[in-house]
């Protein structure tokens, strides 16, 4: 399992070739079996697999064509509306419309969601995240048809690969682990940790292509501009407030 979790790839290009249902459930199942808060499992799979609801959800996820052309398209929602049924049906008042409760089971379903692609690419099974799910989380909530107390926050794309791309490049451990407490660091040592990731080529190629100085820039000034980030937070903070999570108290 460990050689799985070390030779992870994002895998975009899938055959034609179908997910066996009994592989599908299994990998499922063994998805299901991530530790989620209190037991309470408040998230939901939504497994999309037909062709008319993928192409509804492509233009969610911004035309990626993965989300076309993967055998399965699964839709990880932090859920609530089956918990609140269960209160309510034994007599028990749900107090779970906050955003601390969204927090809790955005948290269940990633957990989930992460022991699915661990469990799906042990079987040899491509997978992809699309972190787009939380930009268009209004959309999706629409062709999906998700119910008041249900929002989606991550999906991944399933197949059988038909390609193998390099493995994404990573900080060291040493960018990323702290002893004890927090270390914060100097302006040297996040240079030294940065280093690598700068000198790859294909991403001098995206400084190049982009016109920017810096890599950072890329990120900053193209990829995760500062009015997106402002424009995409307060669509999700309207979900939140109409899937009922934003109770004020």
């Amino acid at each position: 399992m460990t050689d799985t979790l070390l030779n992870h790839r994002s895998v975009r290009k899938y055959t034609k070739e179908k997910i066996d249902e009994a592989l599908l459930h299994t990998i499922l199942e063994a998805g299901c079996r991530a530790s989620t808060t209190g037991n309470m499992q408040v998230y939901s799979i939504v497994a999309t697999q037909s062709q008319k609801i993928k192409d509804r959800l492509s233009p969610c996820h911004f035309n990626q064509p993965m989300v076309k052309n993967a055998p399965v398209v699964l839709t990880f929602c932090a859920d609530f509306n089956r918990f609140n049924k269960w209160c309510r049906i034994n007599k028990a008042e749900p107090g779970y419309d906050n955003f601390l409760s969204f927090m809790t089971a955005a948290i269940d379903a990633l957990l989930v969601a992460q022991n699915v692609c661990i469990a799906a690419e042990d079987k040899g099974l491509g997978i992809c995240y699309l972190g787009t799910t939380t930009y268009m989380a209004h959309q999706i909530i629409d062709v999906l048809n998700l119910p008041v107390g249900v929002v989606p926050v991550t999906t991944v794309t399933l197949g059988w690969p038909d390609e193998k791309p390099e493995k994404t490049d990573r900080l060291p451990l040493e960018a990323v682990v702290h002893t004890e407490v927090y270390q914060d660091y100097t302006a040297e040592q996040i240079k030294k940790v940065y280093a690598p990731k700068e000198a790859l080529e294909e991403n001098k190629q995206f400084v190049t292509e982009n016109k920017k100085e810096t890599l950072a820039q890329v990120f900053t000034d193209v990829r995760y501009k500062k009015n997106d980030n402002e424009h995409f937070s307060a669509l999700l903070l309207d979900v939140l407030q109409k899937q009922g999570f934003m109770h004020a108290q």
